[in-house]
């Protein structure tokens, strides 16, 4: 599901949900020192689509691209292009706001700032965000992905907040909940006491419809508020997320969303690139839990690698224990009946005959559940599945055998390491789960900083029939080894072949 976390980050091939902060390169003009102040609403980013690779000559479901419809953290990236998009856009009138939001701004512009992420050495901005007051000490609620370098880099980041009025000052990163994308700042040297955004009590619950409003400083050209309306929550999330129906730009990350008024009611996270005002919001609920945790905490000065690794661990075992919970679903190919997920876990598509491939009937299904986790350089969590069912009546039985085999072998995998994995360590088997034998495969990627946590493939092939075969994958990131086994098992026992009466 394509999303854009208002910060920056990409995943190749899906329509992107893009996070809500904004990732600077060496190119991008200077920043002024002070950010300029806007009342404005920003231009979406255009979608990016999946683009599909031609086929070989065999077909072939590769590397599990994300479904059609996806979630993605959107990459934000301020260019050269950026920085000319941004100069256009300065030259455009301001699209008239209303009064509400122009009360609305004016009520909270002095609890809002800019988070900055600068290289220590070279005291350049590698990311910026945006966060809020939340207490008269200077506790600042932001995103995870907008403080991430402080949390696994301290030794090559600091960071900075910039008020509205360009006033500048240290923060140190107190607490994070790498779930949801939560991190809580405090203002360093602070004397004055910080203006404070209250919470709205989760006992008042918001009516479908109801006007809210986002701030935020989006592509770094100033502070913004956007107005837009409450939809609920969003299906599927495997953490529960607010539907917001407006507009989220990279830098907005972080940023509160407030009622009418003026009370935070979530903060600002991702939006979909495949659509128009999908964005989507952190319940306040757990930035007021996250804020009681920082209250007396220490501040992190050391890479948090194994706080990250505590909490993702924590992520995969929820995650085996939903899938294991549920029952798989039996979808139809022919005589082959494979499993996957059920509706309130993941969204599925699928695919009929493909026109390059006469003579053969091909059929695809591809299936993703809404559970990544953006933690820093790292993006896991994700479960996908994927199926390719080949029915060739009028092929021999050696050519169907080819082009099947092929299909299987060009499956895609990363063997090679780098520097946040080791290569895949795979293991061939033949099982039979009573009325179908298969051939599986299961290969492992350890994580090099996260120890006790891989990424896990599992590929099968039916070899019951002549002309006739189905081909699947699981794709799971970030679980533990046990888990990992449990859930291939659980995969591999729910194919089933059903003879015609």
């Amino acid at each position: 599901m394509p999303f854009l976390l208002t910060c920056s980050l990409r995943r190749a091939a899906a329509p992107l949900l893009v996070l809500a902060c904004t990732v600077a390169h060496a190119q991008n003009a200077p920043h002024p020192a002070t950010a300029p102040t806007a009342v404005t609403a920003t231009a979406g980013a255009p979608a990016i689509r999946a683009t599909g690779a031609a086929l070989p000559a065999a077909p072939a479901s590769k590397a599990m691209p994300p479904a059609a419809a996806g979630v993605e953290p959107v990459d934000s990236s301020v260019g050269a292009s950026g920085a000319a998009a941004a100069a256009g856009a300065a030259a455009v009138p301001a699209a008239p706001l209303s009064r509400d939001a122009r009360r609305i701004y004016e009520l909270s512009r002095d609890k809002l700032v800019q988070i900055r992420t600068l290289l220590r050495n070279a005291d350049t901005q590698a990311s910026i965000g945006s966060g809020f007051f939340v207490s008269a000490d200077g506790l600042i609620v932001t995103n995870f992905h907008v403080a991430s370098q402080l949390a696994l880099e301290p030794e090559r980041y600091r960071g900075v907040y910039v008020t509205m009025e360009g006033l500048e000052g240290e923060v140190e990163l107190l607490a994070f909940d790498v779930q949801r994308d939560l991190a809580v700042l405090r203002a360093k040297a602070r004397t004055a006491a910080a203006p404070v955004l209250s919470f709205r009590p989760a006992a008042e619950a918001l009516a479908q419809g109801e006007r809210i409003y986002s701030l935020g400083n989006p592509l770094d050209i100033g502070f913004a508020v956007t107005e837009g309306t409450y939809n609920g929550l969003v299906r599927r999330s495997f953490y529960p997320r607010i539907f917001f129906g407006g507009t989220l730009n990279p830098g907005m990350s972080g940023g509160p969303s407030v009622d009418d008024s003026g009370r935070v009611l979530g903060v600002n996270v991702a939006k979909r690139l495949d659509g128009e005002q999908v964005s989507f919001l952190i319940p306040a609920e757990f930035a007021q839990v996250l804020v009681q945790r920082a209250a007396g905490a220490v501040p992190i000065t050391q890479p948090a690698y194994a706080e990250m690794t505590r909490q993702l661990t924590g992520h995969q075992q929820v995650l085996t224990e939903r899938f294991l919970k549920a029952p798989f679903r039996e979808q139809r190919h022919g005589n082959y009946r494979v499993p996957v997920p059920d509706d309130a876990l993941a969204r599925c598509w699928g695919s009929g005959r493909d026109p390059n491939f006469p003579g053969l009937n091909l059929e695809r299904t591809q299936c993703q559940a809404d559970s990544d986790v953006v933690a820093g350089d790292y993006s896991t969590g994700t479960v996908r599945l994927a199926y390719e069912a080949y029915n060739a009546p009028t092929l021999s039985a050696a050519r169907f055998a080819r082009v099947f085999s092929q299909s299987f072998a060009n499956e895609r995998f990363q063997t090679r390491g780098n520097r946040h994995q080791t290569a895949v360590e795979c293991s061939e088997r033949f099982v039979d789960s009573g009325s179908l034998p298969l051939r599986a495969v299961v290969c492992m990627s350890a994580y090099r900083k996260l120890p006790g946590l891989y990424n896990m493939t599992v590929l099968t092939a039916s070899v019951n029939q002549p002309t006739q075969g189905i081909l699947g994958r699981l794709d799971v990131q970030g679980i533990a080894f046990d888990n990992g086994m449990k859930l291939a098992s659980h995969y591999l026992k729910a194919f089933r072949w059903e003879a015609a009466p």
